[in-house]
């Protein structure tokens, strides 16, 4: 299982969220998890990586779905 951690800064922008907008976060992080266990994003989701972070990625998703500095840190070793 993916391991994340969250600032206070992306804390604070998801309590800014509206139920409906965080219901639909969810769902892409979800979507984030299952797609990191098949190796291939799907195209509603826009992965990046981050430079000289491997293991960590920034997230967008469609229907406007953004988050700014949204950073998810992928790693099966922990």
């Amino acid at each position: 299982m993916p391991a994340y951690e969250t600032t206070s800064r992306f804390a604070a922008g998801l309590g800014r969220l509206s139920a409906e907008q965080r219901r639909r976060f969810s769902q892409a992080v979800a979507a984030f998890v299952d797609d990191l266990r098949t190796g291939a994003f799907r195209p509603g989701l826009r992965v990046k990586g981050v430079r000289r972070a491997p293991e960590v990625f920034e997230l967008t998703w469609e229907g406007n779905g953004r988050i700014s500095n949204v950073r998810l840190v992928a790693s099966h070793s922990r």
